[in-house]
């Protein structure tokens, strides 16, 4: 029987009279289409997908799994010219390699560990909000329906989205960004927040 939190950075096997514990920090990457046909929100308005049917598919996926998801993206088809050979590069991994690793020597040095393993007491601490943004996050709590697991991660990537930034505070930006991340949960974009 397995019975962890995902948090919790282990697994416990039982079998019988032994239990063994192993280490299980991970990153979880996934994917999905944003309706039965995939083409939900699409600019071709080739979807005839309805409300609920998008719903019910959506709803698949459980809401305590989909509040420990801290980045929430919604990915829209690239234009064809961007897919051109000679459309204009992006910024080059090397350099998102030097910023990355720079926030993360931010993190380390501030706070020992990466804002990711952050607990309440360093939350409050190293996250703290202008009354504006305190605010802004409060109207996101009541418009997205969030759980304070769901606020502290938003804290987090907010206060990662600061470091990258090389910024000492979070700002409203960095705010907004976060609060935009958690698409899945409610399709309210940062922006209709603050309105």
């Amino acid at each position: 029987m397995l019975r962890q939190p995902l948090e919790s950075g282990t697994v416990t096997v039982s079998r019988a009279a032994r239990q063994c514990d192993f280490p299980a920090r991970f990153q979880l990457v996934a994917a999905m289409n944003p309706c039965p046909c995939g083409w939900a929100g699409d600019a071709s308005g080739r979807c005839r997908c309805s409300p609920d049917v998008i719903a019910r598919y959506r709803s698949r996926i459980s809401g305590p799994l989909i509040d420990r998801i801290d980045l929430q993206l919604t990915m829209q088809r690239l234009p064809p010219g961007l897919l051109a050979a000679d459309a204009p590069p992006g910024e080059s991994s090397a350099h998102v390699r030097q910023r990355v690793v720079a926030a993360r020597e931010r993190q380390l040095v501030r706070a020992g560990n990466p804002n990711a393993l952050l607990g309440q007491s360093e939350l409050t601490r190293d996250c703290r909000l202008a009354t504006s943004d305190q605010h802004l996050l409060e109207q996101a709590i009541t418009r997205l329906q969030l759980s304070a697991r769901g606020v502290h991660r938003i804290l987090r990537v907010a206060r990662s989205i600061a470091d990258l930034a090389d910024s000492r505070d979070i700002d409203t930006p960095h705010l907004a960004e976060a609060i935009g991340y958690r698409t899945l949960e409610a399709h309210t974009p940062a922006s209709a927040i603050a309105a």
